[in-house]
């Protein structure tokens, strides 16, 4: 027999999708402990494990999978081939609808761009900043920022000004981080930069001391002067998302974490494998959180999911918790399929958001 960590494994299914299947009927373990409940696999079933894990990895639906797998073994392949072909043209159909429709979509977008004059030059604004202010804004941010070549608009932290506030936000898709910084009286129209990662560090690294520094922000580039030193650089030419679309989210339930426990119930403790990431092709590590009555925040073990659990990248919230800068942080849940915000308890302008993870299975 074989336990069901090692049919994953083996398998390439996850331990939850495994899990999934048996409630489903679809691949049920050859002995269940009737005192533990934890599942015990044939040799022969790892073979059958395989074969899901190939169906679920091209999309096949649930009640073709257990035809699938209840006629692979007999003698009449008719059944199974005539499933995998219907399923197939399912796909070629579904990918016909997508080209059309992002054709649709690109054609939109031509029509837009098209008639667009060109934007005259934005006008140079040069503000002053406490060092601490605007390096603890960036420390806020920069954990979010993308590193995916095909996304290069993503690949920077936006610096948005408007009227007395600097705001800098970073996202890769996964999560976004926004910091405030008041700007004082600034009375002209709004101003966005893109400033490249390497840059933003740059710029970070001269921010060790306590008196004002100039920031410099107009047509395409960048510049920042402290007493210690000046950087500038080209701004990325790519638009940003509108993230203020993005960061207004429904109320959710709130409670108050001491980030030093919840740290280490994080490092310590269990963790689940997800679906392979499109950003890097790998699997990230899952903590599946949960909120008691009493607004305590758990780890769950595997095998104990509810509806309302929440699973998140745990390095990215690590990160977070880290880029959060508050010894005690307030963490936002809202539904499962919704951003799981993490906020300063006294500064309701700099917070992050993470982007739930769905489970194998």
């Amino acid at each position: 027999m074989r336990s069901i960590g090692e049919t994953a494994r083996d398998s390439g299914l996850g331990v939850s999708a495994l899990r999934f299947y048996d409630r489903a009927g679809v691949l049920v373990p050859a002995w269940v402990d009737p005192v533990s409940g934890y599942r015990w696999y044939a040799p022969e079933q790892t073979d059958e494990a395989r074969l899901l894990a190939r169906l679920r990895r091209a999309g096949m639906p649930l009640a073709d999978l257990r035809l699938v797998l209840a006629g692979w073994s007999g003698t009449d392949t008719d059944l199974v081939r005539g499933l995998l072909e219907t399923h197939l043209r399912r796909l070629e159909r579904g990918l016909a609808d997508a080209r059309s429709e992002i054709s649709a979509l690109r054609a939109l977008l031509d029509q837009r761009e098209n008639p667009m004059p060109t934007s005259p030059p934005t006008a140079s604004v040069r503000l002053s900043f406490p060092a601490p202010a605007l390096a603890a804004a960036l420390d806020a941010v920069r954990f979010a920022a993308g590193t995916d070549p095909g996304l290069p608009m993503l690949a920077g932290i936006l610096f948005d000004l408007e009227g007395d506030s600097l705001h800098l936000v970073a996202t890769d898709r996964y999560r976004m981080a926004v910091a405030r910084v008041g700007a004082g009286a600034h009375d002209g129209p709004r101003v966005q930069a893109l400033v490249p990662v390497p840059l933003a560090g740059a710029m970070r690294a001269l921010l060790s001391h306590d008196e004002p520094v100039g920031l410099t922000v107009g047509g395409d580039s960048v510049t920042l002067e402290t007493g210690g030193g000046r950087t500038a650089g080209q701004c990325l030419d790519h638009d940003f998302p509108d993230y203020r679309r993005l960061v207004h989210l429904p109320s959710g339930r709130r409670t108050l974490v001491d980030v030093p426990v919840f740290r280490k119930a994080l490092e310590s403790g269990p963790v689940r494998t997800g679906e392979v990431s499109e950003q890097d092709g790998t699997s990230h590590d899952l903590s599946v959180l949960r909120v008691a009555d009493d607004g305590t925040v758990t780890v769950r073990e595997d095998g104990d999911d509810r509806p309302d659990d929440f699973a998140v990248d745990r390095g990215y919230l690590l990160e977070a918790l880290e880029a959060g800068g508050r010894e005690r942080l307030v963490l936002e849940f809202g539904a499962p399929t919704a951003p799981l915000a993490i906020r300063r308890p006294d500064d309701a302008s700099t917070f992050s958001l993470l982007m739930p993870v769905r489970l194998d299975g």
